[in-house]
């Protein structure tokens, strides 16, 4: 999950409007949401490209100029570039709909305790 600040709605009006940090204990509003990672969908794209040049490749009766090996070469080249881009469509897909499915949450900012410095490691 990912959060990010929601810049559509201006944080908690301070006292000092001089620009100076948010104050300790002041509340933000944040865009929490599930995003998918690209490159799993780039790498399972190109795969997919790979085998659908392996699906080409015997698919058709092999001719004696051309090597079979030298043919899958060619279709994985041309074919593994579309599925990689039909990856990161399905990955744009599942990021507008994460979009959607985006929650709101408002969290304060709380004072750092030295003296609790233990139960941070834990």
């Amino acid at each position: 999950m990912t959060s990010q600040p929601d810049n559509t709605t201006p944080a908690t009006p301070s006292a000092d409007t001089s620009g100076a940090a948010e104050t300790v204990g002041s509340a933000r509003k944040l865009q929490v949401r599930r995003a998918p990672k690209y490159v799993p969908f780039l790498v399972a794209g190109g795969l997919a490209g790979i085998v659908t040049a392996a699906i080409f490749t015997f698919m058709f009766p092999a001719d004696e100029q051309f090597d079979p090996s030298s043919v899958f070469g060619l279709f994985a080249v041309l074919l593994i570039l579309p599925g990689m881009g039909m990856g990161a469509v399905v990955a744009l897909i599942l990021d507008r709909q994460g979009r959607k499915k985006s929650e709101t949450l408002v969290v304060e900012q709380l004072p750092d305790d030295n003296g609790n410095a233990s139960a941070e490691t834990a």
